[in-house]
């Protein structure tokens, strides 16, 4: 029995320290305000601010509430176990089987605490760009859109194009998506960089090897725009005809919308919406993103650490391979983390490589302070 006492995965006071590292009980006294503030009489009055207080509550129950489960199914399992006897084997056989789906829930509730960040919880801003590699670029943007939307999808998320540029002759030259979803932004900075397929090109005649290379850019949807203020005259507007594949006009009308904000140099478009108004409504919404995420790095000093728009998109600049020829392989570069099930990965199993970097940030970020 000693044995069984020694396999709960985790003693009483490890899991109170684990209470003090995750700060259970300031998350619970924020929940406790947050909740007393949404019963006021005029709470709903101003309704960007409730949103935002509506999600902040939901985001700190998903970790208090978890963590809060697992320390009541532990002190139920550690009493069991301290009242079974060597004879009672479907009694031990069953506390080891709940220790086990107790060990799991707590890896969870553990990742969960790497998604701290101010914006992590906030939907995401996805962008994919084809580097080098011509045609065959084009094609690698498809392959990992589709590879996040499966992504997306199989977590419940919601996946809405924002702007997109097909190939000249297959593929996509680039893209930005919304991903709407909670904790989207905390999980999918873990993709930003570029990324850089080996294969067999299915548009080369004579069969040979190419190296594409495209560039993923995630930065966090802050709604209206937060504290971000834009003087109108720091604007520039400009209207064209949206396209469809080939360089087909999509509309005889200029509906499509690119704003670009002249001292950051930053822009932003949209044409897939219905109509010019909501093209720039949609256009700045993205514009807003990009200049909250760009003063965040400015102010964190790791602008270009993070920025990958200002990196080559090629050689010795990706974060990932991904190798289907000669041999199947695909290797995370900042972590080491590889999987040879490149089938899976492109067709959306990226959980492992996304709590693979997650984990690797938390400890620089510990070991940095």
């Amino acid at each position: 029995m000693q044995i069984l006492r020694k396999s709960l995965p985790l003693p009483e006071p490890v899991f109170r320290i684990s209470e003090v590292i995750f700060d259970i009980d300031a998350k619970k006294l924020e929940i406790d305000r947050l909740s007393g503030s949404m019963s006021l009489p005029d709470f709903w009055n101003d309704e960007q601010n409730a949103t935002a207080v509506v999600k902040k509550l939901k985001t700190l129950k998903s970790v208090v509430e978890p963590w809060e489960h697992s320390f009541r199914r532990h002190s139920e399992l550690a009493e069991l176990a301290s009242l079974a006897g060597p004879g009672d084997n479907e009694l031990i056989s069953d506390i080891e089987k709940n220790i086990a789906e107790l060990q799991a829930e707590l890896a969870q509730v553990e990742f969960k605490t790497l998604l701290s960040g101010p914006v992590d919880a906030n939907d995401a801003i996805l962008s994919i760009n084809a580097g080098a590699g011509g045609t065959e670029a084009c094609d690698w943007v498809g392959m990992l859109l589709r590879m996040y939307t499966r992504w997306a999808e199989d977590k419940g998320y919601s996946v809405r194009t924002l702007d997109i540029l097909p190939g000249e002759e297959a593929g996509v030259k680039n893209v930005t998506i919304l991903i709407e979803g909670e904790f989207a932004f905390g999980y999918l900075r873990a993709e930003r960089g570029v990324h850089r397929l080996v294969r067999i090109s299915p548009f080369d005649s004579n069969k040979r090897r190419h190296t594409s290379f495209a560039s993923v850019d995630v930065i966090p949807d802050i709604g209206e725009g937060g504290d971000i203020v834009i003087d109108d005259k720091d604007l520039s507007i400009e209207t064209f005809r949206a396209q469809g594949a080939g360089g087909q006009h999509m509309q005889k009308s200029d509906t499509a919308v690119r704003i670009t904000h002249v001292p950051s140099g930053l822009s932003a478009q949209c044409q897939n919406e219905r109509s010019q108004h909501q093209n720039k409504q949609t256009a700045m919404k993205v514009l807003k993103a990009k200049l909250y995420e760009l003063r965040e790095k400015k102010r964190e000093e790791e602008l270009a650490k993070h920025s990958t728009e200002k990196k080559r998109i090629e050689w010795g600049s990706q974060i990932r391979s991904y190798v289907l020829q000669p041999y199947t392989l695909i290797k995370d570069h900042r972590t080491e983390h590889e999987t040879g099930n490149v089938n899976a990965v492109l067709d959306g199993k990226i959980d492992d490589f996304i709590e693979a970097f997650l984990r690797l940030n938390a400890q620089n970020q510990a070991a940095r302070h």
